[in-house]
């Protein structure tokens, strides 16, 4: 039998914040390759991938905001 791994959530705040920052990196590539780009459909395209960005931002701003909310209410060790 298998046994599950203790929830370890210490670095938690770490992780979701590199996920911020790589998205925010990728956000504004795609905000270059926007302006150079030629096709209607594409630059399109591009704009709802970065749409899908900046909520999955606010989404790990806000789970950043719970982590650090439960660690200092001692529920993270």
């Amino acid at each position: 039998m298998n046994k599950s791994k203790p929830d370890d959530r210490r670095d938690n705040v770490d992780k979701i914040q590199r996920n911020i920052d790589n998205t925010i990196a990728n956000y504004r590539e795609t905000e270059d390759m926007i302006r150079n780009s030629v096709s209607n459909k594409q630059k399109n395209d591009l704009q709802e991938k970065n749409e899908r960005r900046e909520q999955s931002i606010k989404n790990m701003r806000r789970e950043i905001k719970d982590e650090a909310l439960d660690k200092r209410n001692g529920n993270i060790k």
